[in-house]
């Protein structure tokens, strides 16, 4: 978790630990991949900035894990700009 809770940034999902801003999931305050973060604004919208790890997208979307893993690995290869 973020080492500064005192200051409200795990509410917001983010926080900036040695001058690089950290992502985590909203809703089990894991600390996100960048492909992580991709597949939420793949899967949700272009445009959030709340972002979940793949077990959350995999429950909230009611697939395995696993399923998520292989679309990552198809969108990068397919050459998408949001996994570069």
């Amino acid at each position: 978790m973020c080492p500064d809770t005192t200051a409200g940034y795990i509410n917001a999902g983010w926080c900036i630990v040695n001058d690089l801003r950290k992502e985590y999931c909203r809703k089990c305050g894991a600390l996100l991949r960048p492909d992580e973060i991709a597949m939420t604004k793949k899967l949700i919208n272009r445009g959030t900035t709340i972002y979940y790890c793949t077990d959350c997208l995999a429950e909230a979307f009611d697939v395995k894990c696993e399923d998520i893993e292989e679309k990552i690995i198809y969108y990068k290869r397919m050459g998408c700009t949001l996994f570069q």
